[in-house]
């Protein structure tokens, strides 16, 4: 007797989008099948023309608790995460406080995740605790993460390359990813930044153009797995283009912000386009593009990273730089690529398996295919909405994305097959899991 049978026209499988059943008993995916199979089935879910996709992963999420829940945390972030049809989030080991850089930042973590959605974990590379690398990996973290630039926050400095050296072999005998922030930085003069074209020279495309060719010199050299956040220098394709030739272990994303805004649209200064790198120009937008499509690119991830309203004030060299759109990465995602006439497909691929890939999941999650998770969710690409800020669920309500309009409204979420989200109403109690690396 299986416990759910979801039956639509538009199920996204590895075989591509097609009429079908999934068929889902004790959390799992039984099967996918073409007909209900008799009275086997204990409630039916009809979707009609609704698309039914593989629950999101986010790998690219700062949550911020413990230290400054204030500015997010756990029960709002993994919220937002659910009512925006995302399963599964990775956390940055910033900005909580103590910052995730040892095993007991960890476990204090942990103690405190209050979670809606599921969530794992990546640990911190910093100056100084490369003896806290592999009793990191022992507790369960899925990978690490970098700044070869300042990451705005003292209490997580960023490493030089006598770090990463230390670091990389560690890394790669456990086969995990190491997420790099790639900006080789010089100081800002505070007199150049005063507007939002001079906040884009401040940051040049030059500084991930240098810190991406380190980084896939170091990935050659220890072939360790190494994966560039949020690339918004599309200058950088080239080099990206001959390393994954050369068959190195690197893989890219590119963030929902690069790819459905641009520089010429930013309203003069409006904070809540404030991140880092920056927004680029149409025509780099247009070359990330291209690059997703021709999957140079693998992924797309928020780095939903939201402060108080207080933080968001002041020039380009005082307010944080963040963007908070965790709530939106799939409807901000689809609206853009509707527009390219990206099919359905590609989006799974983006948001669900290559995510997945990288943090380790793709053995169970991602994929909508027997014996995967039944981590679902079910959303109508055709429906416009205008983006409420008052309506999201991240705990301050300050996004780029205020009062667009925004195609793709999520229906429902599930995690292991239990309807979690519907429509607006969350079940009363957190159903999410930790996910550690055993």
């Amino acid at each position: 007797m299986f416990d759910l049978a979801i039956k639509g026209n538009r199920i996204i499988t590895p075989d591509g989008i097609q009429p079908a059943v999934v068929l889902i008993k004790d959390g799992l995916i039984a099967d996918v099948v073409s007909v209900i199979p008799g009275d086997a089935v204990r409630k039916i879910l009809d979707i009609h023309d609704n698309v039914l996709m593989p629950g999101i992963t986010d790998p690219h999420v700062h949550i911020n608790e413990p230290g400054r829940t204030e500015w997010e945390g756990f029960t709002t972030a993994t919220r937002a995460a659910l009512a925006g049809g995302i399963t599964t989030l990775v956390d940055m080991p910033l900005n909580a406080h103590p910052v995730t850089t040892t095993v007991a930042a960890l476990e204090a973590k942990i103690r405190v995740a209050n979670l809606f959605t599921n969530c794992g974990y990546w640990g911190g590379v910093v100056p100084g605790n490369t003896d806290e690398l592999e009793p990191l990996i022992e507790k369960g973290v899925l990978g690490f993460k970098a700044f070869l630039t300042h990451s705005g926050i003292d209490d997580f400095p960023n490493v030089q390359e006598e770090d990463l050296r230390k670091a990389m072999p560690i890394i790669a005998k456990h086969g995990l990813p190491l997420l790099v922030h790639c900006e080789l930085s010089n100081p800002m003069p505070a007199s150049v930044v005063g507007t939002y074209a001079a906040y884009l020279d401040s940051r040049p495309a030059v500084w991930e153009e240098n810190a991406i060719a380190l980084m896939i010199r170091l990935c050659e050299e220890f072939h360790c797995r190494v994966h560039i956040v949020h690339l918004s220098a599309a200058s950088a394709l080239p080099k990206i283009i001959k390393a994954r030739a050369a068959g190195l272990p690197l893989t890219v994303e590119t963030a929902q912000h690069y790819l459905y805004f641009n520089a010429e649209g930013i309203p003069e200064g409006d904070m809540a386009f404030k991140c880092a790198p920056p927004i680029r120009d149409q025509e780099n937008n247009e070359l990330l593009w291209q690059a997703l499509k021709s999957g140079i690119i693998d992924m797309v991830a928020t780095d939903h990273s939201p402060s108080p309203a207080d933080l968001k004030k002041g020039g380009y060299m005082d307010a944080w730089g963040g963007i908070a759109s965790l709530q939106l990465a799939l409807p901000a995602l689809w609206t853009a690529a509707r527009q390219r006439q990206v099919p359905l497909t590609r989006i799974a691929q983006w948001l669900c398996s290559a995510p997945a890939l990288l943090a380790g999941t793709h053995k169970y999650k991602g994929k909508i295919a027997k014996g995967y998770d039944a981590d679902l969710v079910v959303w109508n690409p055709d429906q416009p909405f205008t983006v409420i800020p008052e309506n999201l669920q991240h705990k301050h309500p300050i996004t780029p994305y205020a009062h667009e309009t925004l195609y793709g409204v999520v229906r429902q979420t599930y995690l292991k097959g239990i309807k979690a989200y519907d429509q607006g109403l969350f079940t009363a109690t957190p159903q999410g899991e930790n996910i550690l690396r055993s």
